[in-house]
């Protein structure tokens, strides 16, 4: 015999299927929002020499700010280390440098040089408008920080490159002799703050050319 069915019954056989349907929708949509974020993510080089160890130092902290911004890689190597993908592959790049007579030191510069002679970015100019900033360790409170910053992304902007700073006008520096022996936390706290901000700013670069 057949029984019509009533309205509620109907609900009762439809709902269900409908909620399978509802939840294997949203579960797909979240699949897709993961695979996006994974294929976002932007890559952040921090690379720097160190001889003391202090600015390997700096150097793990701004590799700690990278690593607080959702959406990008850290990736930590020594200057000597780098390989012309690491650079081309990157969406950033923060160098670090002690100071030696006001300056970078050579390691620092004939990473630079190998820009050029070594990794080919002109005439191409194979670095324009990724991001780049600095960061630098001297032993006394005025022993020529600012000056080796500016060196370091003077080399940048002859890149065609973007600068951006972050703890500290130009970049994140420690004085690591005298009355401020080492790295104390404030100035680790500066160089994570310079790699969050890199991060932060890379993230946005990314999401304003995908769009």
């Amino acid at each position: 015999m057949f029984v019509p069915l009533t309205c509620t019954s109907r609900f009762r056989f439809i709902a269900p299927f409908f909620l399978c349907t509802l939840l294997l929708a949203l579960g797909t949509g979240s699949g897709e929002t993961f695979a996006d974020d994974q294929a976002t993510l932007v890559k952040v080089l921090v690379t720097y020499h160190s001889l003391s160890g202090n600015t390997e130092r700096m150097a793990e902290a701004v590799i700690d700010g990278v690593k607080s911004v959702s959406g990008a890689e850290a990736i930590l190597k020594r200057v000597g280390k780098v390989t012309a993908d690491d650079l081309f592959s990157a969406d950033a790049v923060v160098v670090g440098s002690p100071v030696y007579w006001s300056n970078m030191s050579g390691e620092v510069k004939t990473f630079f040089d190998n820009w050029q002679f070594k990794f080919g970015v002109f005439p191409d100019f194979k670095m324009k408008n990724k991001i780049g900033a600095a960061f630098t360790t001297g032993g006394q409170a005025s022993s020529g920080k600012e000056v080796t910053m500016l060196t370091i992304l003077a080399a940048m902007l002859g890149n065609q490159m973007i600068v951006v700073s972050g703890g500290g006008a130009f970049g994140a520096s420690a004085t690591t002799e005298g009355e401020s022996p080492g790295i104390d936390n404030q100035e680790l706290a500066d160089a994570k703050a310079l790699g969050r901000r890199v991060a932060e700013v890379a993230v946005m670069m990314q999401r304003g050319t995908s769009r």
